[in-house]
């Protein structure tokens, strides 16, 4: 029996859906899917994402696919096709990167318009969102949507506003590609790799588990709430602790049960330090329930995903 593997893509829907790492049947239905009014389109981008490098579909009901996909900055083709297996099939080999995925389709070149005048920022401006915009690649969970709104809004002083849309957008794709260049020379599986484990794992046993959730301990209790379906209890670290490791340090979790009671809350700190220790990483936590749980000595590498 052949496995479908997973594809390296993300997919965006116009109903606001994201698939990520889904199979090329499962891309198959969603192809098959859209034409309704509010879910006429996908937009497919790679795993990690490359600027200036997608594949998109729409369709309404009764008229013909419009596929297109781009190359780079220059390089925009479209074709209009009536099966959807043929728009499946093309996504597929897209995705997969084949050799000669897209012959025998008569692709037009789709007009991009004027290319926009971008300035160059000041130094001492850029210099600051670079700062910020390095430390949040490390961190490894943004997207370059929202890296590019960090930077945009980032200086922002009342009716202030030193860095545009468009030189947000240059900057931080310009670093992410010096970050995926980086990240080509990580050998093996990360510690971040590690962590998505072992939270893995934990969500399997009951225990909702969140990477870099919320921005704050605060806000991250006052919402893991939301999360629980029928979990016993959870575990989480939110933003200021991953950009704390990101800088060199370690990792604080934030468990408990949902139950308030310190009987739970001990259970599932020691099921998270279990989990952990089978992932390949190490911690300090006393039995305290009163207290995080340590990640120690990691080396925070995070591939970017997009």
């Amino acid at each position: 029996m052949e496995i479908d593997e997973s594809l390296a893509i993300k997919v965006e829907t116009e109903n606001w859906q994201t698939h990520a790492r889904i199979s090329a049947a499962r891309l198959r239905v969603l192809v098959e899917r859209i034409g309704d009014t509010g879910d006429r389109y996908l937009v497919i981008q790679r795993i990690p994402d490359i600027p200036d490098v997608f594949a998109q579909v729409w369709h309404e009901e009764g008229r013909d696919y419009r596929l297109e996909h781009r190359l780079g900055e220059d390089e925009f083709f479209g074709t209009n096709l009536a099966d959807p297996d043929r728009v499946a099939d093309l996504l597929t080999g897209w995705a997969r990167q084949e050799a000669g995925w897209d012959t025998g389709v008569a692709w037009e070149p789709v007009d991009l318009g004027p290319r926009e005048e971008v300035p160059e920022l000041p130094d001492e401006v850029r210099q600051k969102v670079e700062e910020r915009v390095r430390t949040r690649l490390r961190c490894g969970y943004d997207s370059r949507k929202v890296l590019a709104e960090i930077a945009e809004d980032y200086l922002v002083d009342g009716d202030d506003r030193p860095v545009s849309r468009a030189q947000a957008s240059r900057l931080v794709d310009r670093l992410w590609l010096d970050r995926l260049a980086e990240q080509e020379s990580w050998a093996g599986v990360t510690d971040p790799e590690r962590i998505t484990r072992a939270f893995e794992a934990l969500e399997a046993s009951g225990i909702t588990a969140r990477e870099n959730f919320t921005c704050c301990r605060g806000c991250g209790l006052t919402e893991i709430g939301a999360e629980r379906e029928d979990a016993r209890g959870f575990v989480f670290f939110h933003q200021q602790v991953t950009e704390h490791a990101a800088d060199g340090y370690g990792l604080a979790l934030h468990y408990g049960g949902f139950d308030d009671s310190a009987r739970t809350t001990t259970a599932v700190g020691h099921e998270i330090v279990t989990a952990l220790t089978a992932a390949g990483l190490s911690t300090e936590w006393d039995g305290n329930p009163d207290k995080a749980i340590e990640v120690t000595s990691l080396t925070w590498r995070k591939r970017l995903e997009g």
